[in-house]
C-alpha cells in the first residue's frame, strides 16, 4: 500500500506561508537554486546606505536581483504588498519597519505578482498547473487538455508498437523467404539460367495454390459483407481463420489478390 501521506511535501502550503526577506523573495524570483541560497544571501549588499536604496540589495553574480528586488520595495512603500518585521505580520502603514527588517508572506508576495506581473509565475509560489496555464485557460481546462494528449500519446505509443511488431513480423517473413529460396537453389542448381524443376512437384506451391484459388473465389462475397477491407486487419484475420493460411501465405495471396481486385492495390 502506497503512503502518499510520507511523500506529500506540502509545497503548496509552504509556499502560502512562508516568511520571506526581501533579497531571499527576490533571489528565490530570480530562480537562484537552493544550494546557493544561503551564499548569495550572505554576500547581498544595498544599493545605498540611506533612503530608498536601503531596500533595494544587489548582487554581482545575480543581476536581475536588484530589479526585482526593487520591484518589492516600491509595491511595499507603495502600500501594495504588505510587509512585517521577522514574522512577517501586517503593520499598519504608520509603522515604519527598518528596510533590513522587512519580511512578506509568501501568499501576499504572490497575490501582488499575479496583479503587477501576470506573466511571471516562479516555482517557490506558482505550482505546475499554474505555471502553464494561461489566464483564459482555466486549471479544469488544463487538466482535461492535459489528460487528453496523454490518451493520444498512449494511443500512439501503442501504435508504434505495433507498428513495430508487423516490421519484425515482415522482416522474418522475408528472411524465411530468402532461407527457402536458397535451399531450392542449392537443391536444384540453375543450368544456363534455367532450374530444372516443375513447380507441381511442390507441395507447397500446390497448397498455396490451392488456397489462392479459394481466396479470389470467396473473397467478392466476403468483402461486400464488410463495412471497410483492411489489409492488415480484417482481411489478414479472414485468410488466417477462413482461408486457413499461415502469415507468410496470407502476406502472398494479398498480392494475389491484388491483381484481381482493384482496392486491395
Amino acid at each position: 500500500m502506497t503512503e502518499t501521506w510520507k511523500d506529500d511535501n506540502c509545497a503548496a502550503i509552504k509556499a502560502h506561508y512562508a516568511v520571506l526577506s526581501i533579497p531571499k523573495a527576490a533571489a528565490l524570483w530570480c530562480c537562484v537554486p537552493d544550494d546557493y541560497l544561503e551564499k548569495i544571501l550572505s554576500e547581498v549588499t544595498q544599493l545605498s546606505e540611506s533612503g530608498f536604496g536601503r531596500g533595494v540589495w544587489c548582487h554581482p553574480d545575480v543581476p536581475c536581483l536588484e530589479p526585482r528586488s526593487r520591484a518589492i520595495a516600491e509595491a511595499i512603500e507603495s502600500g501594495e504588498l504588505s510587509h512585517g518585521r521577522e514574522d512577517a505580520a501586517p503593520v499598519a502603514s504608520s509603522d515604519h519597519v527598518a528596510y533590513e527588517r522587512r519580511h512578506i508572506f509568501g501568499r501576499d508576495l504572490k497575490a501582488w505578482m499575479e496583479k503587477a506581473f501576470p506573466n511571471e509565475k516562479p516555482a517557490f509560489l506558482f505550482d505546475d498547473i499554474e505555471q502553464n496555464s494561461h489566464s483564459s485557460i482555466s486549471a479544469e481546462s488544463y487538466r482535461a487538455l492535459k489528460a487528453e494528449r496523454d490518451t493520444l500519446k498512449s494511443r500512439l505509443d501503442a501504435g508504434l508498437e505495433k507498428y513495430r511488431k508487423l516490421r519484425d513480423e515482415k522482416e522474418s517473413i522475408e528472411a524465411e523467404r530468402d532461407a527457402i529460396k536458397k535451399i531450392v537453389d542449392d537443391a536444384f542448381p540453375a543450368s544456363n539460367g534455367k532450374v530444372d524443376v516443375a513447380p507441381q512437384d511442390s507441395q507447397y506451391w500446390n497448397k498455396l495454390g490451392v488456397l489462392a484459388s479459394q481466396a479470389i473465389e470467396k473473397y467478392p462475397a466476403w468483402r461486400d459483407s464488410q463495412r471497410k477491407v483492411q489489409k492488415t486487419g480484417n482481411l489478414q484475420e479472414w485468410l488466417t481463420t477462413v482461408i486457413e493460411a499461415n502469415n507468410r501465405e496470407a502476406e502472398i495471396i494479398k498480392n494475389i489478390l491484388a491483381d484481381f481486385y482493384q482496392e486491395l492495390r
